[in-house]
């Protein structure tokens, strides 16, 4: 069955699933360079993009439509085409994650289930234990919702509905640091305020006496509240304000309330199911993109392992739509994916003054040895998901102590950010702790003392570094270069973060990159570009006849 899933709004994305393969996921955002969580603005895109993979509309047997609310209205061919769409946000016990409603408009006929159940058999089709044909609880915690949790049976394809673990949106995070500077002329709904806050918390100090504050407060507000969200915000604030707490530390203390609270919610929960209850979970909603959210469940000692799939916020509702009709009617209950199953990097005519050169991987890595610079690193598919991995990567070296620095002045960030490492995978214990496999970035580690003063370029305030492990199987290019790098310098670890204007998705094409000009080096399917600024540079480590960048 040859199943396409669409996500019409914010983060809108198609995917196409063909007999339980994944064939691709376009996110709007990696398409010509547009702004972060794109929606999708007119449906005849969708032909295009089917079209490149060979696809055509009356192959597709079945089109699936991601939940979001009432209906939502899109351009077809110049007229407004309505769709009806199942619902966004929680659901009630008594509602089965298997149901969906059937439409037909003038663009397609198609399916519609709700936006929970994408996010849930999104994260379990996607997770090692479909693979092993196991069951799993499923934790969703979405911004516009509370953490609900499930338990997906394997034998019987059912899910069970465990209900939330409390009454908190997940965009309390966010509002709550909207209270304080220097996030409160930030919009309500700008979505990079709790990618920032993660980092920004590093910057304060957690006390007990404040967590005990907290924690009071919380207990106060009668479960009856209407909006416990809004309340909660508004009684700490006080609180704060009447105890005189600095700011950064109100902000870094609530988050480990709010890491505590889901911690021992879930220890509370599970203690009421038999063992028969495999302890599996996977993590997914926007708030799974919470690094120390995550490894904090993953220790907490409640659960054998955990899954987070690479696009947990609503990147991979698509996904997760065609996912749902995938179970519901076929026999396939794991999904054949890899996460760089992206865009391609386009073609397109430049016009300017950089020159190129075929370069190899270890040439590459001596350039990135000897020069003080980073290098767009641009291969193959773009990663799924919002998290650069090795494709769609700025990488630089880690040992100099500038370089952090340095990059957030190219990315235009604040001073405070971090800068994530790639690392090869058998050399990660000896440098992080854990340092276990971590090949999507999505959890929070250590550097160990002895490595600190080695590659300061990826040690966060707070001694921590979101890691990103790479084996020879997860990305071959990255880890070649990762081996040469360490034969060069005795360092398995480079800088990675993401190649973008800022604002918006991936890089979709080299001439972006090159026009982008905070850089002097791009690399991409074994060609360096680079500045005529740099020709006596490159000469040094790449031999050969240089060539005018002209069509890319």
């Amino acid at each position: 069955m040859k199943i396409c899933g669409i996500k019409l709004t914010h983060d809108g994305s198609v995917a196409l699933i063909d007999n339980g393969k994944l064939i691709f996921s376009y996110e709007m955002e990696k398409v010509g360079n547009s702004a972060r969580f794109s929606e999708i603005e007119d449906v005849n895109i969708i032909p295009v993009i089917l079209a490149e993979y060979g696809y055509r509309m009356e192959d597709i047997d079945r089109f699936v439509v991601d939940g979001w609310q009432s209906f939502v209205t899109k351009n077809y061919n110049g007229q407004p085409v309505a769709f009806d769409l199942e619902q966004y946000g929680a659901v009630v016990v008594s509602q089965d994650l298997m149901t969906h409603s059937s439409f037909t408009n003038k663009f397609c006929s198609y399916n519609s289930y709700m936006h929970v159940s994408g996010h849930v058999f999104g994260a379990y089709c996607t997770s090692p234990f479909a693979k092993k044909q196991e069951s799993s609880f499923v934790l969703v915690w979405d911004g516009g919702m509370c953490p609900q949790l499930f338990y997906y049976d394997y034998e019987t394809n059912t899910t069970e509905n465990l209900r939330p673990l409390f009454m908190l949106n997940g965009n309390i995070y966010t509002a709550f640091a909207q209270q304080y500077e220097p996030y409160k002329d930030t919009g309500r709904f700008d979505m990079s305020v709790a990618g920032k806050v993660m980092a920004y918390i590093a910057k304060g100090n957690v006390s007990e006496e404040m967590l005990e504050d907290f924690r009071k407060v919380y207990q106060s507000i009668p479960s009856t509240e209407a909006d416990l969200t809004s309340a909660l915000i508004g009684k700490l604030y006080k609180k704060g304000e009447d105890k005189g707490y600095r700011p950064v530390d109100m902000i870094a203390t609530f988050h480990v309330f709010i890491e505590q609270l889901l911690t021992s919610a879930l220890k509370e929960r599970l203690k009421a199911f038999p063992d028969r209850y495999k302890r599996n979970i996977c993590f997914t909603g926007g708030c799974a993109l919470n690094i120390k959210w995550n490894s904090a469940i993953r220790s907490c000692g409640v659960f054998d392992e955990m899954w987070v799939p690479p696009f947990p916020n609503d990147s991979g509702s698509a996904v997760g739509a065609a996912c749902c009709e995938m179970i519901a009617h076929t026999a396939v209950k794991v999904l054949d994916w890899s996460v760089y199953l992206g865009p391609g990097l386009v073609h397109n005519e430049y016009s300017g003054s950089w020159n190129k050169k075929n370069c190899s991987i270890g040439q590459l890595a001596e350039l990135l040895h000897v020069e003080e610079e980073p290098v767009v690193f641009l291969n193959g598919r773009a990663e799924l998901g919002p998290r650069a991995l090795g494709n769609r990567s700025i990488i630089a070296k880690a040992t100099n102590g500038l370089m952090k620095e340095k990059l957030n002045m190219i990315k235009n960030r604040e001073n405070y950010r971090p800068v994530a490492p790639i690392c090869i995978l058998e050399d990660a214990p000896g440098i992080f702790t854990p340092g276990s496999p971590d090949p999507l970035m999505l959890y929070d580690h250590k550097v160990k003392e002895e490595w600190k003063e080695k590659i300061p370029a990826i040690c966060h305030l707070d001694g921590t570094a979101r890691l990103q492990t790479i084996s020879r199987e997860d990305n071959p290019d990255v880890y070649e270069l990762l081996t040469e790098y360490k034969k060069l310098t005795g360092v398995p670890v480079l800088c990675n973060t993401s190649a973008n204007y800022n604002g918006k998705g991936f890089f979709c094409d080299v001439a972006s990159a090159i026009s982008w000009g905070k850089v002097n080096y791009v690399w991409s399917n074994y060609i360096l570009y680079y500045s005529k600024e740099k020709t006596t540079e490159v000469a040094k480590y790449i031999p050969g006849e240089a060539y005018n960048v002209i069509n890319l």
